[in-house]
């Protein structure tokens, strides 16, 4: 009977020590995943923080040569006897559209070319100087026009006026040199009828500001961090 209870004994205790070590086991696996899972998430946190900063460079520099070539535009026209506003935020160069067009015109008028001849070289001497041409994407000539008269026949004014703008500066006889060709790469036009309207301190429509010709650039930089956002937005 003895030897019985020493058996029974014997067992139960081998049991209890597989029954243990089981435990052991599955509660270091346990430690082991949660330290793999903190890891992994201390690694996507670090990402994270490398992506964001990587970023905010990116804009930095964005708006750092941004301020710097309106800082140089604003001192190159700031004498001018022609009628423009410049952008503080973008740097873009607005004319009403009196100033190189008629009315209801898309021919540039004797004066508008006179203007164009003022305007556009001492401009391109700015984007294109040493210090900014790596950086320039594009020169986009914009047309605007007013709400009156459908949209298409707006389109096709807007676009037919800033066009003409690009064939008159890429013209032989217009006095810009462009040697290499690097201008006729970077020079594009663009028409928005009137999808991007001026408005007045109440809100209203402002038809006369509205009919303008614009002159913006972008950045290369500008390109790309847009790409990132693509591709931020494309992986969510």
């Amino acid at each position: 009977m003895a030897r019985k209870r020493l058996e029974r004994s014997r067992e139960y205790k081998h049991i209890e020590e597989e029954g243990n070590h089981y435990w052991m086991s599955y509660s270091d696996l346990m430690s082991a995943l949660l330290f793999v899972f903190a890891w992994l998430l201390m690694i996507n946190m670090f990402n994270n923080e490398k992506e964001i900063e990587a970023k905010n460079e990116v804009i930095e520099d964005i708006i750092g040569l941004k301020t710097e070539i309106i800082k140089e535009l604003r001192e190159t026209f700031e004498d001018s006897d022609i009628q423009m506003t410049i952008d503080s935020q973008t740097g873009a160069i607005s004319f009403s559209s009196g100033v190189l067009f008629e009315y209801n015109s898309a021919e540039i008028s004797d004066e508008g070319k006179e203007n164009l001849r003022k305007f556009v070289p001492k401009y391109m001497e700015v984007l294109l100087s040493e210090r900014f041409r790596p950086h320039i994407s594009q020169v986009i000539i914009e047309g605007h026009t007013d709400t009156q008269g459908e949209y298409l026949y707006n389109l096709e004014l807007s676009h037919n006026r800033s066009f003409a703008v690009v064939q008159e500066v890429l013209s032989e006889d217009f006095p810009l040199e462009d040697s290499n060709g690097h201008l006729r790469d970077i020079l594009t036009s663009n028409g928005r009828s009137y999808s991007d309207p001026i408005k007045d301190a109440d809100g209203n429509i402002d038809d006369d500001a509205s009919r303008r010709v614009e002159f913006k650039f972008r950045l290369k930089d500008e390109e790309m961090f847009e790409e990132i956002q693509e591709l931020v937005a494309d992986n969510e």
